[in-house]
């Protein structure tokens, strides 16, 4: 992708600066698409799977407080939680789409803020026209991670969503040279780096490094924690969910995602994208996407 992507505007939402890319409608398609990135994202990370989406509709992402260069929720004195994002991807909605319906494809964490909107705010079921988990999950036991690391996990989200604790761990182990050691030992095993040669590694590593660093640090502990806590099976939401899997996917068991997805969700539809890993570092473009929308998800789309 080139530097600088002409879709992307300047975001100013809930006293919140951030950007948004937006794609608009071709030629006799009216579909409305919002796309929601994970956790370890951008939206030049996300602007090939955009691409290959713009050919069904509009396509529109939103940054996320605290992801993306976003500002984050500490700035406004509000903490990073799945209710506060779901407030905000609300207000997105309302005011993007109105009285239009739209086509939801959350992928990762950000299904997460999408169930939790729908929940908290049922009014909005009636504007979804579809609604797409791409390697989405709902409740910690989802994660198929050893338990020990689970709990490591959670324990280090806890220390260093912190001011001083983040700090820390920003000036410390994010160094640039740090993250590049880190990926050059396991690049081996690692599903984003084992299958890349010489150069085309580098280039990956260099893209992991801006992801780690775009993203405010407390925002990501602070909701790497909850993800690890997370259970929202409490409250049934009024729509039909196509979830998105992938094989070898390293963080999910797809058997557990669809159980709980089935005991929120009036239905579940499961497909399966062809794709080596659970999300690559780079997708420089829409024929680059392809794989991640599976032939059944097109047929939905169009």
């Amino acid at each position: 992708m080139p530097k600088e992507n002409t879709h992307i505007q300047a975001l100013y939402i809930n006293g919140l600066h951030g950007r948004i890319l937006k794609l608009p409608e071709p030629k006799n398609k009216k579909r409305q698409i919002l796309l929601l990135y994970g956790h370890h994202a951008s939206l030049e990370r996300m602007a090939g799977i955009a691409a290959n989406l713009n050919r069904y509709g509009a396509v529109t992402i939103p940054d996320l407080p605290g992801f993306g260069g976003m500002e984050s929720f500490y700035k406004i004195s509000r903490m990073p939680t799945l209710d506060n994002y779901a407030d905000y991807l609300a207000s997105i909605v309302k005011l993007t789409y109105k009285r239009r319906r739209v086509t939801i494809i959350a992928m990762s964490f950000s299904f997460l803020i999408v169930t939790r909107m729908l929940q908290k705010y049922p009014e909005l079921v009636k504007k979804v026209e579809l609604l797409v988990s791409s390697v989405g999950f709902v409740h910690k036991d989802d994660f198929h991670l050893p338990k020990s690391s689970q709990a490591g996990i959670r324990l280090v989200g806890r220390v260093c969503q912190h001011k001083p604790t983040a700090a820390i761990f920003r000036y410390v182990f994010l160094q640039k040279w740090a993250i590049r050691l880190t990926y050059h030992l396991v690049a081996k095993n690692h599903s984003k780096m084992k299958d890349a040669e010489r150069e085309e590694l580098k280039e990956r590593i260099n893209a992991e490094i801006k992801l780690w660093h775009v993203n405010d640090v407390r925002t990501r502990m602070k909701t790497m924690a909850d993800m690890f806590s997370v259970d929202l099976c409490g409250k049934n939401i009024d729509l039909v969910v196509h979830h998105i899997s992938v094989a070898g996917d390293r963080y999910f068991d797809n058997a557990v995602v669809e159980q709980h997805m089935r005991v929120i969700y009036r239905d579940y539809v499961g497909m399966e994208a062809n794709v080596p890993a659970h999300m690559p570092s780079i997708v420089a473009s829409a024929k680059e996407a392809a794989p991640f929308v599976p032939l059944e998800l097109r047929r939905l789309l169009k």
